[in-house]
């Protein structure tokens, strides 16, 4: 009975060291979830800052210093914000060309393209993100 009993004890630790490793996973999962979402409007403010220079502006250093070097700013926070993105296991998808997935992707509209497989993304309006 004795064995029995501690059996039983070693399983019951076990199974408290189950349930605690997962609810630490999912505080860390929790925590990185609203990371993200308090972050994703700032990545797309970010992408659309860049894509409003225009792109013979981007670096043009010596007729427009400024905005060329601004762009460049905007670009190396992107690029940071993004690797921390991916530190935490946060991945952009869904880029012109890909194969349309409606379980992933939200669509607008539907156009056809000759240049592009009947299906496929057309345009990009809000990248996504995949945690």
């Amino acid at each position: 009975e004795m064995k029995d009993q501690l059996l039983r004890s070693l399983a019951e630790q076990e199974n408290i060291r189950g349930i605690a490793k997962r609810d630490v996973e999912n505080a860390r999962q929790f925590a990185v979830t609203s990371f993200a979402k308090s972050l994703l409007d700032t990545s797309d403010n970010l992408t659309r800052a860049m894509d409003a220079v225009p792109e013979e502006l981007r670096k043009d250093t010596e007729n427009h210093p400024v905005l060329a070097t601004l762009y460049e700013g905007i670009q190396m926070t992107d690029d940071g914000l993004t690797k921390a993105f991916t530190k935490n296991k946060l991945s952009k998808f869904g880029a012109a060309g890909d194969k349309f997935d409606p379980n992933l992707h939200e669509a607008l509209f539907e156009y056809p393209d000759e240049n592009m497989e009947a299906g496929a993304i057309g345009q990009v309006m809000k990248v996504g993100f995949m945690l």
